[in-house]
C-alpha cells in the first residue's frame, strides 16, 4: 500500500476555495461567535483560518454543540450510522 503524502486538505482545491464576494478579511463577528450547550450547527469551513479546522469530508453535515473545550467546540454528529465528536474552532460554524 502506497504512503500518502500530505495532509488533511489535500485534494480539497474546488472545495475550500472561497467565492470572489467572500475573499478578504475574516469577520471578526464570525470568529468571537458564542454557541452554547445543545445549540444546532452547520459544519462550514473558513479555509483562510485552519487552526480548529476538521477534515473537510464533513463538511455541510449539522450537529449538536456538546462541550467548550479551550477557545474551541465539541461538536456531536452522525456519520454513516455512527456517532462521532469533532472538535472545531467557532469560525468553521454557523448557526442553524
Amino acid at each position: 500500500m502506497g504512503k500518502r503524502i500530505g495532509t488533511k486538505i489535500r485534494k480539497t482545491r474546488h472545495k475550500l476555495s472561497k467565492s470572489f464576494r467572500r475573499k478578504g478579511k475574516i469577520s471578526l463577528s464570525s470568529y468571537f461567535q458564542k454557541f452554547n450547550v445543545g445549540d444546532k450547527v452547520c459544519l462550514a469551513a473558513e479555509s483562510a483560518y485552519q487552526l480548529g479546522m476538521y477534515h473537510p469530508k464533513y463538511m455541510g453535515k449539522i450537529g449538536v454543540v456538546k462541550n467548550k473545550r479551550g477557545k474551541c467546540l465539541e461538536i456531536s454528529i452522525k456519520d454513516k450510522g455512527k456517532e462521532k465528536t469533532l472538535i472545531a474552532h467557532p469560525i468553521h460554524l454557523k448557526r442553524v
